[in-house]
């Protein structure tokens, strides 16, 4: 019998690679005659531009080239947005500020020279005379009357207002015994990838613009780039080689890509940028940014009849490819994996002097399920009663899947209660519950934080999504058997090289090192859609899983033939094999069935030579994982120091295809999570300056900070996809953070605190704990 992969915990295939130093990024990419780009921007958050001095920079030693707005103005076209609203208001984004910048770091001038050194040399040479204008930093502030206009096209900072309602909330509130109102914030967050942005453009002659850039969407990429410098789109090809980590921030477009193509085409010679540290944190997108105003209306007995959410979303100075959206899935998730039949939700946008918010990993789920978890917590203080049975109070039973809620979201399958529990006794609820009372009572403040979630995966299908929602996939059998598999997904780091080689290897009775998985590249792969909301496998895998069935059945069709069997479906296929079902014995291999096919010699009348096929995935719905997530801290009412003691995680994901990536990707997520909960902001001062602008200023996770993660599972296959697959990517940064908040008001509840706003730094407990 063939090996088995699904379900199998195999080691990544590509990490001999990616931890020996072999792997290429786009800054490793040296071209003959290559030039570098660097950037003139904006010192000031929100100021006229009075005067551009660039003619010292033009003759400045290995200057070929610096454009300004105006040298651009009618050859590159605006960054764009595709996530669009109703009646939102959509400010003109130049790749280059003219005669207004919004946000500090927004580029005014670029300069291209023989080595980055000089380039970076001749950007000091250019002078740039402003006229400082008041800056609107508070989101809340900025949507006020009489609040500085931003661009003065329009007549406020509200970019959108977007409502949601579900049930009755009127009703809701009428019906209520107790009433929880909290105003909660989610700060601003910081990507921080590994690889920051880099770019490397080459024109040919004959017209073709190739593009290596960071980005986690190259088939997307080369289509705006190409509406960008108005050329063919079949005349761009994008590479994306080794991506460096995205968590969403390489979900878009940006200037910087078409800027760097321009100049290659205009010089004729290849042309780099790479983004130094100080400028990811300026001008790459950063997430989160929300002002959360909640109302739940409850009965005595912990039921949650209704939620009315009022959201300010920090915008940023413009739109990036998905800002807009983002804060809709808040909306959309707003239930979470509860029964609340009435919702009402009031989405309002706010331009502000920043960089612009966009797809931070799990993408305004994680704000979602931040308010409803602290919420649940609030509901169980008020009413002295457990947040474990608040919570299965309002879960949906596993019998009642489908599962319709308020929002207007049907949710696959779920059994939300067996998470939980499984959660529960894995860390030892009750015994648990038992240690605190006598800590407490030694005047230690440990804290159990709980959190339930739900999450909307598999990002299609097609009429959700502003540039479609299926993916592609190729599998080419080679003639000696082996397969090549071409996927429009595009991983970058969740290691779909391993699971999908692991999905064909399975259908093929093949082993995994006879599979190749290439992605990343437009001129190679068909068309595709790209890795974010957890969509790879669950997308992107159904897909490869299309393509397989595909092969399979015109190979079936050619086994039949060579056996002599008239019948085709008389022909089985199984451990690599195909045989006549009737008499085992008459039996054709895979890998001979495969070079049949290219010999072409003896095929049936008809059919085309070659075992290759494509196949498109169009999902019916989203996918819907679900887990609990508990965190144990104790606080140190001396320092505000917050200690994670134990932390248990139990997820379902539905079908695991590989449990090693799953864990991963769990680990990885809590892991951000910890950062947003306990130390990562993004600081802008009153005047739009980002005071947390470099990594010595802004905090990110360390191994110290990290405990042993406890993690578990259970299995609840989706009816979405073939392959019953849901998605894991951000699981853990949407489950955790409220679970490590949750906690840490738990540890604090005798001293009175009922919410503290994050990030939880020990100087804020420590004033709150003394009430400094």
């Amino acid at each position: 019998m063939a090996k088995k992969y699904v379900g199998q915990p195999i080691k990544r295939v590509e990490d001999p690679r990616l931890i020996t130093g072999q792997s290429r990024y786009v800054d490793d990419i040296r071209l003959p005659g290559m030039l570098y780009m660097a950037f003139v921007r904006s010192i000031h958050a929100h100021a006229r531009i009075k005067a551009l001095d660039v003619e010292a920079a033009r003759t400045a030693p290995g200057v070929v080239l610096v454009l300004t707005g105006a040298d651009i103005d009618d050859r590159i076209g605006d960054v764009p947005v595709v996530g669009r609203l109703a009646e939102m208001k959509i400010p003109r984004h130049r790749p280059l500020a003219t005669g207004k910048v919004h946000y500090v770091g927004e580029p005014i001038a670029a300069v291209v020279a023989t080595d980055r050194y000089l380039a970076r040399d001749a950007v000091d040479l250019i002078t740039v005379d402003y006229e400082p204008l008041e800056a609107v930093v508070d989101p809340e502030k900025a949507i006020e009357e009489g609040a500085p206009i931003i661009h003065e096209e329009f007549p406020n900072n509200v970019v959108f207002v977007w409502r949601l309602s579900g049930g009755d909330i009127d009703r809701a509130f009428r019906e209520a015994d107790v009433v929880v109102r909290q105003r909660m914030v989610n700060q601003r967050l910081i990507p921080v990838a590994m690889e920051p942005r880099a770019v490397v453009a080459e024109y040919l002659t004959g017209g073709e613009l190739t593009l290596w850039t960071s980005t986690q969407i190259p088939h997307l990429a080369r289509t705006q780039i190409a509406r960008m410098l108005g050329l063919p789109e079949h005349m761009v090809r994008v590479i994306a080689p080794e991506v460096g980590g995205g968590f969403g921030s390489k979900l878009n477009v940006y200037a910087e890509e078409a800027l760097v193509g321009y100049a290659a085409m205009k010089l004729g010679r290849p042309v780099k940028w790479t983004e130094t540290r100080r400028e990811n944190f300026l001008t790459t997108i950063h997430g989160r940014g929300q002002i959360d105003y909640v109302e739940a209306a409850a009965k005595k007995d912990g039921t949650v009849l209704g939620l009315r959410l009022k959201i300010i979303q920090d915008i940023g100075a413009y739109h990036q490819l998905l800002t807009p959206a983002i804060p809709t899935l808040t909306g959309l998730m707003a239930t979470g994996p509860y029964r609340i039949p009435h919702l009402s939700v009031e989405i309002i946008g706010a331009f502000t002097n920043k960089m612009a918010t966009d797809a931070y990993r799990g993408a305004g789920r994680p704000e979602a399920t931040y308010l409803l978890e602290r919420t649940m917590d609030l509901v169980a203080a008020e009413l002295g009663m457990d947040p474990i049975e608040v919570r299965k109070k309002n879960f949906p039973r596993a019998d009642e899947f489908p599962f319709p809620t308020a929002s207007g979201l049907l949710y696959d399958s779920g059994n939300y209660a067996a998470a939980l529990e499984r959660a529960v006794s894995l860390i030892g609820y009750d015994e648990l519950r038992r240690e605190q009372r006598q800590l407490r009572d030694q005047g230690r403040y440990m804290g159990i934080g709980i959190s339930s979630y739900v999450e909307i995966c598999a990002l299609g299908p097609s009429p959700a999504l502003a540039t479609g929602g299926w993916e592609s996939a190729t599998i080419r059998v080679e003639p000696t058997g082996r397969v090549t598999v071409l996927t429009g997904a595009s991983p970058h780091g969740q290691g779909q090289e391993t699971s999908f080689a692991q999905i064909v290897a399975d259908e093929f009775g093949l082993d995994i090192e006879d599979v190749r998985v290439i992605h990343g590249d437009t001129g190679i792969v068909q068309y595709g859609i790209g890795t974010f909301g957890s969509r790879a496998t669950a997308v992107g895998g159904a897909a490869l899983f299309g393509a397989a069935q595909k092969v399979k059945e015109k190979a079936q069709r050619l086994a039949a033939h060579l056996l002599g069997e008239e019948n085709v479906a008389n022909v089985g296929f199984e451990d690599g094999k195909f045989f006549v079902k009737d008499n085992p014995q008459r039996a054709v291999s895979f890998r001979d069935v495969a070079a049949a096919s290219y010999a072409a010699k003896n095929l049936p009348p008809g059919m085309e030579p070659g075992l290759v096929a494509t196949f498109f995935f169009e999902p019916t719905n989203f996918t819907f994982p679900f887990g609990t997530h508990i965190a144990v801290v104790e606080v140190d009412p001396e320092t505000g120091a917050v200690e994670l003691k134990r932390y248990v995680a139990v997820d379902d994901c539905g079908r695991v295809i590989n449990p090693l990536l799953v864990d991963g990707q769990v680990h990885g997520g809590i892991v951000q999570s910890i950062g947003q909960a306990l130390f990562e902001e993004a600081v802008y001062d009153e005047s739009g300056q980002l005071v947390t602008g470099e990594l010595t200023d802004y905090a990110i996770p360390r191994a110290s900070d990290v405990p042993w993660f406890e993690t578990d599972r259970t299995e609840t296959p989706s009816p979405v996809n073939p392959l019953g697959v849901k998605g894991v990517g951000e699981a853990g940064t949407i489950a955790a953070t409220p679970a490590i908040v949750n906690a840490v008001v738990d540890a604090l509840s005798p001293l009175g605190v009922r919410h503290i706003d994050m990030p939880l730094k020990p100087e804020k407990i420590w004033r709150l704990v003394h009430r400094v």
